[in-house]
This record gives C-alpha cells, sequence and structure tokens, in this order.
C-alpha cells in the first residue's frame, strides 16, 4: 500500500487550508509520488529513555517529540536516518570504552525497537530496502552513527558498526576527537589526524558513508582528498546565506559536486539564519554551561537531568525559528552553487532542528510545496528528497572492497 491513501490528507492536514489549489494539489502529488527520505535525527535519545513507542502518535507540544510513524505517514515521510549520538567526552581507554557501548546499545535499542514493529516499519540497509518498504507502505529506518568518537583507537569497530546496521558515521561532532578537528573547537591536526586518514579508507572498503558534517574546513578538504567514494553532509546549510562554522562555503558545495556527493539541507534554525541578540537567553544557557562545566563528562544521569533543563531552559526563553521560505533559501542558493544533484534534506528532528512553520516531521510537506512555489519540477523534487542521498549510498555500497 503507497501513501496515496494520505494524498487527501496531505493538501489538507499539511498544507492547512480548508480548500486546495492547484498549486498544492500538484506538490501533495509529486510528495505522494517520490521517495522522500530524512537523511539526520536524533530520535534513537527517545528510544534508550524508555516508554517512546515509534508506533504511537506523539504531540510536539506535549513532550517536545518530533519523529513517530503516524506523523511521518501524515507529512509523507517514507525513509529516516536515526542516529546511535554520543557527545564528545575523554579521548582516553575509559572514555573510548564508554562512547563504543553507548553507540552500541543505542543501535541495539533501535534493532529491537523495529524488530517489534514489522507491521509498519522496516530496518533499511540499503536503497534498495527503502524503495521497497515505500512500496508496502512502511516506514524505513535507517541507523547512522554521530560522532566518530564511537570508534575509539580501533579500526576494527568500523566494520563491527556496519555489520549491526550503520550505513553512515558523522567523524566527529562540536568537539575535536582523534579521527579530526570540528569545526566548532580549536585546530589539533589541522584537518584528519592520521588515524583519521585510515578511518576514510576503512569506511571506504567496508562500503559507508562518510558523513563531513561537523567538521573543520581542513578536516573536510582532507576527507575529499583521501576519499574514493562520494560523502554526505547529512544536515548542514550554506555558509553563504548564514555565517556559521557548522555551514559549507560555497567552495566547499563545489568541491562536494565534484566528489559526487550530497549536501543535506538542515532546518535547525541557527544554521538556517543568524539569531536575533538575545542576551537573557544568552546568560541562561550560559549559567547552564557553567553548571555542567559545558556538559563534559557527564554521567548518564547527569546529561539527561541537563538535557532537561537545557530544554526548559528552551521554553522559558523561546528563540524565533526559521521559517520553512528561509529555509528553501538555502536549498536555492545550494543548487545554484552545487547542482540540482547534490542537495538534499537531513532535518536534525530531536536533535534541535525545526522550523516555526514545520515543527515536527507531520509538516515535512510544506518544504514540497514552497519549491513548487519556486518552481521546481518533479524530477528536480525527486532528487531533493531522496534521489540523491540513495544514489550516494548505493556508489558508495558498490565500492565497497
Amino acid at each position: 500500500m503507497k501513501k496515496s491513501i494520505y494524498l487527501y490528507s496531505l493538501v489538507i492536514l499539511l498544507f492547512g487550508y480548508s480548500c486546495s489549489t492547484s498549486l498544492e494539489e500538484k506538490a501533495a502529488r509529486i510528495h505522494e509520488k517520490v521517495l522522500t527520505v530524512d537523511s539526520h535525527t536524533d530520535t534513537p535519545w527517545a528510544l534508550l529513555k524508555g516508554g517512546f513507542d515509534l508506533n504511537d502518535r506523539h504531540d510536539y507540544s506535549k513532550d517536545k517529540s518530533r519523529v513517530d510513524f503516524p506523523r511521518m505517514r501524515e507529512g509523507g515521510l517514507d525513509a529516516v536516518f536515526m542516529a546511535a549520538f554520543v557527545g564528545q567526552r575523554s579521548r582516553d581507554g575509559e572514555g573510548n570504552r564508554k562512547a563504543k557501548e553507548l553507540v552500541s546499545n543505542t543501535i541495539d535499542s533501535i534493532n529491537a525497537h523495529m524488530a517489534a514493529r514489522t507491521a509498519t516499519s522496516g530496518i533499511a540497509l540499503s536503497p534498495k530496502d527503502a524503495y521497497r518498504l515505500e512500496k508496502e507502505g512502511k516506514r524505513a529506518v535507517f541507523i547512522c552513527i554521530e560522532n566518530g568518537y564511537a570508534i575509539g583507537n580501533d579500526i576494527a569497530n568500523i566494520e563491527e558498526f556496519y555489520l549491526k546496521g550503520a550505513r553512515y558515521i558523522t567523524l566527529c561532532h562540536t568537539r575535536n576527537n582523534d579521527i579530526c578537528d570540528s569545526s566548532t573547537d580549536s585546530t589539533v591536526f589541522n584537518g584528519l589526524s592520521p588515524f583519521g586518514v585510515k578511518v576514510v579508507r576503512e569506511m571506504n572498503r567496508v562500503g559507508m558513508m562518510i558523513d563531513v558534517s561537523h567538521m573543520s574546513d581542513s578536516s573536510f578538504y582532507n576527507v575529499l582528498a583521501v576519499t574514493k567514494a562520494p560523502v554526505i553532509a547529512s544536515h548542514s546549510c550554506a555558509r553563504t546565506i548564514c555565517d556559521n562554522p557548522r555551514n559549507l562555503s560555497d567552495d566547499m558545495l563545489k568541491g562536494l559536486a565534484e566528489n559526487g556527493g550530497v549536501i543535506q539541507m538542515c532546518i535547525l534554525s541557527d544554521y538556517v539564519k543568524k539569531p536575533e541578540p538575545y542576551p537573557a537567553r544568552d546568560s541562561a544557557f550560559q549559567a547552564l554551561k557553567e553548571k555542567y562545566v559545558n556538559f563534559n563528562e557527564l554521567s548518564d544521569e547527569e546529561r539527561e537531568k541537563a538535557w532537561e533543563e537545557w530544554e526548559n531552559t528552551d521554553l522559558l526563553f523561546p528563540r524565533e525559528l526559521a521559517t520553512v521560505s528561509e529555509t528553501v533559501d538555502h536549498i536555492d542558493h545550494m543548487v545554484k552553487v552545487a547542482g540540482i544533484d547534490h542537495v538534499g534534506i537531513g532535518t536534525d528532528f530531536d536533535g534541535g532542528g525545526g522550523l516555526a512553520d514545520c515543527e515536527d516531521v507531520s509538516k515535512l510537506g510544506s518544504i514540497t510545496l514552497e519549491l513548487v512555489r519556486r518552481g521546481y519540477s518533479e524530477e528536480e523534487i525527486r532528487k531533493i528528497w531522496g534521489g540523491n542521498i540513495m544514489r550516494v549510498m548505493r556508489k558508495v555500497q558498490a565500492l565497497k572492497m
């Protein structure tokens, strides 16, 4: 059963109109026809805490969750990459052990959760799986890893994670690790470390996609110089539109296109537009960072408490969120610079992603509507919504040695 049974609800619910125009109907038809893929969410955090069922429809206004299978159906999203995330802690034997353990446990929790919900969804290990599940009317879940810190110093962990189902690794997060420099930390290696070079080559060997989001510019260029396969930026935007070190410059976008890779537009507001000054919010979050020593070396219990306080602070001092229109400005720019074959969508839902007019996965049809308004064709939208990243994944897996 395909998504066609949701066509009417897509027109009415996703686009928010009591009666649809021809433009809205066109967008709904396209959204229903193409394979839609979100390349990055942090939803597995909810699974680890327990009591969260992806088969249940949740309410963002009540629990701040942004992804579940009912809302994926409402939003016409066919496939999603769910990240086994680990924050950066001490770079030593004990830190590495804990990082690997957390990521392994997260992957196990995803697989176990999905194994009990085969009537509605399935784990995808390849593009072929995603297209098959879409035809069956089921949601497809890919597994990925955010932060190569989980690899530690043991190159064998890469193949181990691949065999457990992980299909890409974001090589670093907000701080440097033993693989490379982060875009938001000081310079240590000036790019990839010698171990990082081995990581890139091993990921090529096992057929795992390399994710360059969060990396420093030097790290990014080093990866392109070493890899034999196309790479992805799973959740990044255009630096020319929003000057944030997490975003890719025009030269980086061109390099990514030459590599054959793809940048997946992120909808986290700080990467979409420069936030307006908000001293009270800044002070409140600075106090949290000081209280939790910049969130370094926390126990699991401390980290959960810190995250709860972070969410409460965000509610007390709400930021002005970017809009779908402002986000699609990034797509326009990235398509202009890199080309239509090198742009996709990675929301970062449940990890900070969300827009004023697209708060959760049920509203993703609004992005397709904006693309149609701007004149994108069905084939172009097909590429942006999933075709491009599936092409990269096929190429990476085909080059597996």
